[in-house]
């Protein structure tokens, strides 16, 4: 049997779903409550290492294989570029220049709303992408490259 008692399977994958939605919670409104992309990517990992640890982790490679961990961690990273570059092309002279917050919501009342802080949800939700997908992989890979180790007891010669 992989992994460990079916109550804890049991537990652990009705509670992975919360989890799951927390870390997004943490990620979409960091500019308004504690929290934020990293945060939330730390929760967002959290809970597929809950997987790996109940289920085993040929489990946990099924739900969120290498590949497609990698492809999120890539794809957080070229996000995370492209919100710092739209200051600089849009012609700020800036990077990171909150374009959105600037054009459409200057003079609107946004206060405490998820839309009032222009790009920021948008770098939270890069960063946690990149940080719940590049903890997974530290996990993932340390998982596969250990090795079982069985400690014996020393022989006595007489």
């Amino acid at each position: 049997m992989k992994g460990m008692t079916i109550i804890v399977k049991t537990v652990s994958s009705w509670v992975k779903v919360l989890i799951f939605l927390f870390g997004i919670n943490i990620i979409l409104f960091g500019h308004l409550t504690p929290g934020g992309g990293f945060a939330g990517g730390v929760i967002l990992a959290a809970s597929y290492v809950l997987l790996m640890l109940a289920f085993g982790r040929d489990f946990a490679e099924k739900n969120l294989s290498l590949t497609a961990a990698s492809q999120l961690d890539c794809v957080g990273a070229l996000m995370f570029a492209a919100v710092a570059l739209v200051g600089l092309l849009y012609g700020a002279a800036s990077f990171f220049w909150n374009l959105i917050h600037q054009q459409y919501l200057a003079d609107k009342a946004t206060e405490f709303k998820l839309v009032s802080a222009g790009i920021i949800p948008l770098c939270n939700i890069a960063i946690g992408l990149k940080v719940g997908a590049s903890l997974f992989l530290v996990i993932l890979t340390l998982s596969i490259c250990c090795k079982d180790f069985k400690h014996s007891t020393p022989s006595t010669k007489e």
